[in-house]
């Protein structure tokens, strides 16, 4: 067997020529090739082979061998494959060594945990997992009201609480309300009790329903008078009885009474 020659830092045939013939022919003898001739044609032969593999040379330049040596020479390759392929586990061995090591030191800290505590570690990085999910902002193109988990509900629900329906009441400033069930919830908030406040009118059971300041005040004065009229009057409504057992109601009593009737 010969021995390998790196070309790369030969540009020409000539400058091979100067490493003689025994050099020559133990580097082409390395790559199989034919190692015969003279000291030029054994420097071209070589120098053909320069950043070429050994499938993409001319099947000419190869010695030709006996079938004794065809067989040891494939044998050889076999051996030089393996051994390629433990110099690359070799180099992969150091280059994961602390990646290997960190794993090792990882399995061995859990096999020495008790079962409780690799369970809540479990849990603990399901939860932070879910918490990371959570984070994410979901696809919402309807701008629909987001539900429990945090996702947005389906349309069909959405119509059928009747949130596609909005409700502007001008007594909480103007406020849209989405849905008749939070619309209806509204008349008992603060945010309406506070516009109410400001009109001076109580947010009783008598105003439900109206959104309008102007409805809202002319329900009020409506109110007032009525309240004025079914109001207590003594004087018309408190009852005296005279000697002769007549009910007279104040201001005839005291109208007898003045005049010395009684």
């Amino acid at each position: 067997m010969g021995a390998h020659l790196d070309l790369s830092a030969f540009s020409s045939s000539e400058e091979l020529m100067s490493l003689g013939l025994d050099r020559l022919k133990s580097a082409l003898m390395a790559l199989g090739l034919k190692c015969g001739g003279t000291l030029e044609e054994r420097a071209q032969r070589l120098f053909q082979t320069k950043g070429m593999s050994v499938e993409e040379l001319d099947p000419s330049l190869f010695a030709k061998s006996k079938p004794g040596k065809v067989t040891k020479g494939r044998e050889t390759l076999k051996i030089r494959e393996l051994a390629m392929l433990e110099a690359q586990v070799y180099r992969f061995t150091e280059t994961l060594s602390e990646q290997r090591l960190a794993t090792k030191e990882n399995v061995q800290r859990k096999q020495a945990r008790r079962d409780g505590e690799e369970e809540e570690e479990e849990e603990a990085s399901a939860s932070e997992s879910e918490d990371e999910a959570d984070d994410e902002v979901p696809y919402n193109p309807k701008n629909l009201p987001l539900g429990w988990d945090g996702k947005p509900i389906p349309y069909w629900l959405y119509k059928l609480h009747g949130l596609n329906i909005s409700y502007n009441c001008e007594i909480c400033g103007n406020f849209t309300y989405k849905g008749p069930k939070a619309f209806q919830r509204h008349f008992a908030e603060w945010r309406h009790a506070h516009g109410m406040r400001c009109l001076g009118i109580p947010n009783t059971a008598h105003f439900a329903n109206v959104t309008q300041i102007e409805d809202a005040l002319k329900l009020w004065e409506k109110l007032k008078v009525q309240k004025t009229s079914e109001r207590w009057q003594s004087e018309q409504e408190e009852e005296y009885e005279d000697s002769q057992g007549n009910v007279v109601n104040r201001k005839t009593f005291d109208d007898l009474k003045r005049q010395g009737l009684l």
